[in-house]
């Protein structure tokens, strides 16, 4: 165990009307501004274009949008851990490749929540891990749209809570996480202010008066299932509807009212029994970790949606990490011959082989775990049960190179 340490998050939400990516996401990503000290990227997207012929292509290849990610994160050292889609909602995960060891456990889930369950237009995609030993849990919705749907936006979110359950782990469902962050196009408007009323406040930035009539802002006062989960401040105009190609709000002919559809919230697993104390009365007694939001923005210079995007960035603090490998490395600094190519591995005592383990090797700034240059098998053999370390040895090499255990 080690003192207490923390990781920097970056969380975007953003559903993209099928839109192509725009040339540019830099400034999405922080990445002009940044001092590089972000730990792990997520990205949420939603209405990622899911007709029949781009998904068969999609199914094939790479969709577009995570290229796009993930030819921009790679330079800066951040590779995909994982992702999930179902049709139009897809979540990614990047981590700086030197968390790889320490994020363990990774699962995702989908719940469809379109034509009562039978169409993933609509619901929600998620992914957990361990990180350092502390289990978080990310989770990408989209909601039902419409004014008049807040109570079925709040049973679609219910039931991808029920849904959603992992195998094999501490934390078996969403809400067991030490932390969850939940995003997405939640779908949630502004009640029963008239659209002038609306556009006002929002032309003299005066957002404390559509806050109040926030349909999930409102929602938190009565819905159990919203106990404990957080936002910050919401000091951005509605990030719906809008003109594609413009900051003009809707003016079709159906002129939606704006609203804040988009949104971040996060929650810390409470330590308390249930039902112990009053509502609200638990916030302080969690896990022992603690969640900073340095900001909540959106990005009005994105014009391919009628949707803006938003992020967040994140400080998670843990009293302590799991930092010990179940799995160490140990290679020659240069490889000038094939008798240098040899990779000596240890493994924890707690470590536990499977037919499929292999070792990777990567070029510097790869993008996810299948763009290796190539692998061996680090299958366990019967003479191996007593030994402590094992050796493998590679005929074709390749400079610039990263070495990385799987455990599959």
């Amino acid at each position: 165990m080690s003192p207490p340490f923390s990781n920097r998050l970056h969380i975007v939400t953003w559903n993209v009307g099928s839109a192509t990516p725009p040339d540019d996401i830099t400034s999405l990503l922080g990445l002009n501004v940044g001092d590089g000290n972000t730990d792990m990227y997520i990205i949420g997207l939603q209405e990622v274009n899911s007709m029949i012929n781009k998904r068969l292509k999609d199914a094939l290849f790479t969709d577009q949008w995570s290229e796009v990610c993930m030819e921009r994160l790679s330079p800066f050292g951040y590779v995909l851990v994982t992702s999930q889609r179902m049709q139009g909602v897809l979540l990614l995960v990047f981590a700086k490749y030197f968390h790889l060891p320490f994020l363990r456990g990774v699962q995702t889930e989908t719940t469809r929540t379109g034509l009562g369950g039978y169409w993933g237009n609509k619901g929600g995609v998620s992914a957990r891990m361990s990180v350092y030993g502390h289990t978080i849990c990310f989770l990408n919705c989209h909601l039902p749209a419409h004014m008049e749907n807040s109570d079925q936006r709040m049973e679609d979110f219910e039931s991808i809570l029920q849904q959603q359950q992992f195998e094999g782990q501490a934390a078996t469902g969403v809400l067991d996480h030490d932390v969850v962050f939940w995003f997405g196009d939640l779908n949630f408007r502004i009640d029963d202010l008239e659209m002038q009323v609306v556009k006002s406040a929002i032309d003299n930035n005066k957002f404390s008066i559509l806050w109040e009539k926030d349909q999930l802002n409102m929602a938190k006062d009565s819905e159990t299932v919203l106990e404990g989960f957080q936002e910050g401040p919401l000091k951005f105009p509605p990030t719906y509807k809008f003109d594609v190609g413009t900051n003009t709000y809707d003016t079709s002919g159906k002129k939606r009212k704006p609203a804040w559809t988009d949104r971040i919230l996060w929650r810390l697993r409470a330590t308390a029994p249930a039902g112990a104390g009053k509502r609200g009365s638990i916030s302080g007694l969690t896990s022992g970790a603690k969640v900073t939001q340095h900001n909540y923005r959106s990005h009005m210079e994105f014009t391919v949606s009628d949707h803006k995007p938003v992020s967040s960035i994140f400080t998670l603090q843990f009293p302590y990490k799991v930092d010990l490998p179940l799995v160490t490395i140990i290679v020659e600094d240069e490889w000038n011959s094939v008798a240098d190519a040899t990779v000596i591995f240890k493994l924890a005592p707690n470590y536990s082989r499977s037919s499929w383990d292999w070792i990777g090797l990567f070029k510097v700034g790869f993008k996810h775990y299948k763009d290796y240059v190539g692998y061996v098998w680090a299958k366990q053999e019967e003479s191996d049960f007593l030994r402590q370390e094992h050796q493998v040895i590679w005929m074709h090499v390749g400079f610039n190179t990263r070495i990385i255990f799987f455990h599959i």
